[in-house]
């Protein structure tokens, strides 16, 4: 019987090679489960997984990865793929060719560990260090404990759909330094934060500097983000760069900013067009004291006041009564609905009456603010400053839209560097461009205006911002400075914001100053102590 048991077996096995699927089971079924009973699979583990299935995940997975074996690390993830092709970048990407990884203390789910890592480029070497952390899940469909994939397990600066590359650097570093030789950097002068790699980007290599290596956290490709730098392997031969900021300025201008939640002020030297400081409030990427775009306010008055001048429609003592209102297409207004029946056109402009001045837009052709802001002012030229930059913008508008652009509403754009050079441009008699890096450096060709400011028009236009300065609307914030001054202040209405705009800008010797505070209210008030602060420093 034992031997017919055998024979019985084997013929059963050989008649399962014939029959598929379903079949073969059930026989194998009948053979093997004499009880007539189907074994059960073992039921699927829930939950959090337990301490001990978080530090023996953990650890296997980082043994696995320091090992080199990516396939293995992986599998102990709940996203293969995903692992798979960030830990195999690791190596031929990154270029690590041995790494060391110590776990920590678990904390619930959460596992931390150090990462020493051996990168080569070339003949390139370095150590790089730094910390980590995973966290431990379990697996819907296995109930087994896995490593939660997550780019951060790599490390902790990298985004989703970034991935870690080492290559020499696309730009040299830079040390940075002002006018004057002093250095500047991010951790003194914060506003910079995002100036300087610009800058590096620009002219690391124009000013002499070779690059280095780095491993860089980079986004997919076309990714508009630029790469951030993570671990410099080698440096290169750092680039000195030098700037036309101005370390004394730029430190009074980030504490004048800083007592704001919203503000931004650019200083310039008319003389030269040189940028002495930029500053914001908020430390983000997006540098509004060079890029903004919002109307300017009453600020604008010097533009339209310098196109009545010109044109013979006003001079400083032409009475010009300021009544509550005035229409022109539409229904304008004083701040506080002022008025001065009889007043002139420059103590219109220091008292900085909106009434006023839109009782000559049915004197002017359509087109003539644009004309004088770019003409004279430089205002919508191509300005190459060294630095991203917006150049200011005037439409040419009819009917009502005219009126708001004399005043500074409507579609008028600036930011505090296009007003700082309106500022500038009325102390030196003539539009000089912006600029923070010579242009000799790189041989680009600075924009110009037509025509400068006829000089009887522009003594006109220092005398209306100094009667400003000392007893019109600015005198509050101008307070104390001596020796040449000039300024205007501007208040500007945003739809949908409670409170304007605050602005301001003015100038005093060669420094000359524009700053804007969001919701500030009042210019004189918001924007004015700002300017103010780095007139003196300068």
């Amino acid at each position: 019987m034992h031997k017919g048991a055998k024979i019985a077996v084997g013929v059963v096995a050989a008649a399962m090679t014939g029959v598929a699927g379903i079949g073969a089971y059930n026989v194998v079924s009948a053979v093997t489960h004499t009880s007539g009973t189907r074994a059960e699979a073992a039921p699927v583990k829930t939950g959090p997984p337990t301490d001990s299935e978080v530090d023996r995940t953990a650890r296997d997975f980082l043994a696995a990865w320091e090992s080199g074996d990516a396939q293995k690390a992986a599998a102990l993830t709940d996203n293969v793929e995903a692992a798979t092709t960030a830990l195999t970048g690791y190596r031929e990407n990154a270029h690590v060719e041995k790494v060391s990884l110590k776990p920590g203390t678990a904390m619930g789910a959460k596992v931390p560990f150090s990462v020493t890592a051996e990168v080569v480029h070339g003949k390139q070497r370095s150590t790089w260090t730094y910390e980590s952390s995973l966290g431990v899940v379990r697996g819907r469909s296995t109930g087994h404990a896995l490593v939660d994939w997550q780019p951060t397990v790599v490390h902790p600066q990298l985004a989703q759909g970034e991935s870690l590359a080492t290559d020499a650097s696309s730009a040299p570093q830079i040390t940075a330094v002002d006018r004057d030789g002093a250095t500047l950097d991010a951790k003194d002068y914060p506003s910079l934060a995002s100036v300087l790699p610009e800058l590096r980007k620009r002219y690391g290599q124009k000013a002499g500097g070779e690059p280095g290596v780095e491993v860089r956290a980079v986004g997919p490709v076309g990714a508009s983000a630029s790469p951030k730098t993570l671990h410099v392997v080698s440096k290169g031969k750092p680039a000195q760069l030098r700037t036309t900021l101005d370390a004394g300025v730029q430190r009074a201008a980030e504490s004048a900013v800083d007592r704001q939640t919203d503000a931004s002020v650019v200083a310039v030297k008319p003389s030269t067009g040189e940028i002495l400081a930029i500053a914001n409030s908020k430390k983000t990427e997006f540098n509004a004291a060079l890029m903004g775009q919002t109307p300017p306010g009453s600020t604008m008055k010097i533009v339209t006041s310098a196109m009545l001048l010109e044109q013979g429609k006003a001079t400083l003592n032409k009475p010009v009564p300021c009544p509550k209102y005035a229409t022109y297409g539409m229904k304008f207004h004083n701040v506080e609905e002022s008025e001065n029946p009889g007043a002139t056109f420059a103590q219109d402009f220091a008292a900085s009456c909106n009434t006023a001045f839109i009782s000559f837009a049915g004197d002017v052709p359509d087109g003539a603010l644009t004309a004088e802001a770019r003409d004279v002012f430089g205002i919508g030229q191509d300005w190459k400053t060294g630095l991203p930059s917006y150049d200011g913008s005037v439409p040419a508008d009819a009917g009502s839209g005219k009126a708001a652009a004399m005043i500074g509403q409507g579609r008028v754009q600036m930011s505090p560097l296009n007003m700082a050079s309106i500022a500038a441009t009325v102390r030196a008699g003539s539009f000089h461009q912006p600029y923070v890096v010579a242009p000799s450096l790189d041989d680009r060709k600075l924009a110009e205006a037509s025509r400068p400011l006829p000089a009887a028009v522009a003594q006109q236009l220092r005398s209306m911002m100094r009667l400003t300065a000392v007893s019109g609307t600015a005198s509050r914030a101008m307070s104390g400075l001596g020796g040449d001054i000039g300024a205007k202040t501007g208040s500007a209405e945003i739809d949908n914001q409670p409170k304007p705009n605050g602005w301001f800008t003015a100038y005093r010797g060669d420094v000359a100053a524009a700053a804007v505070v969001p919701q500030g209210g009042h210019g004189g008030d918001s924007a004015g102590p700002i300017v103010a602060a780095v007139l003196r420093a300068g």
